[in-house]
């Protein structure tokens, strides 16, 4: 579901914290290694450290923006899909791809079941995480954003929110593990 008219769950703490506008800022160097998380794997009822795959495999750290269950960012919500779908392209390459929420458990489960994840959805309600990698904020949410890590946990590639350029196509992050793995 796209929209919804039930606002329920929108207006809380976390909505009141994001409400004014913060860039994303572009503070990685590329070739060096990002932050460690821990995180709630909602997907597969899991707690996922970022550091587990390091020396493993590549990850695609694909920071999204959902409001609430029942209402996600227009220019999200196509891209959610999009590594849905293709998200066993990801792992056929040897690439985990872990999608990042500030939804809350709660929410996150509903969210997981209504668009049947196959990837991994991590819940940041704190949005430690999303402030960690200076994602931006702004109206409510922390703004989206991708990170594409090497086996080794460098970073290769970023992609930051702008309305211009909203999310890295499916096809740009596949070729930027094509040339890094």
């Amino acid at each position: 579901m796209l929209t919804s008219t039930d606002f329920t769950g929108l207006f809380n703490e976390r909505f009141f914290r994001n409400l004014l506008p913060k860039p994303a800022l572009d503070d990685f160097r590329l070739g060096v290694g990002t932050p460690d998380f821990k995180l709630s794997d909602i997907t597969n009822n899991r707690t996922l450290k970022l550091s587990d795959y390091r020396g493993k495999q590549p990850v695609l750290l694909a920071f999204t923006r959902i409001f609430t269950e029942k209402q996600y960012c227009p220019f999200c919500y196509p891209h959610i899909k999009a590594l849905n779908e293709n998200y066993e392209e990801f792992t056929n390459r040897g690439i985990e791809v872990l999608m990042i929420t500030s939804t809350d458990k709660k929410q996150s489960q509903v969210v997981v079941q209504d668009l049947g994840l196959k990837m991994p959805l991590l819940s940041d309600p704190s949005c430690y995480v999303f402030r960690t990698y200076k994602a931006g904020q702004a109206l409510g949410a922390p703004l989206p954003a991708q990170f594409v890590l090497d086996k080794d946990g460098k970073l290769i590639y970023r992609h930051l929110f702008s309305f211009l350029d909203h999310n890295a196509s499916v096809e740009k992050l596949l070729e930027q593990f094509n040339c890094k793995i």
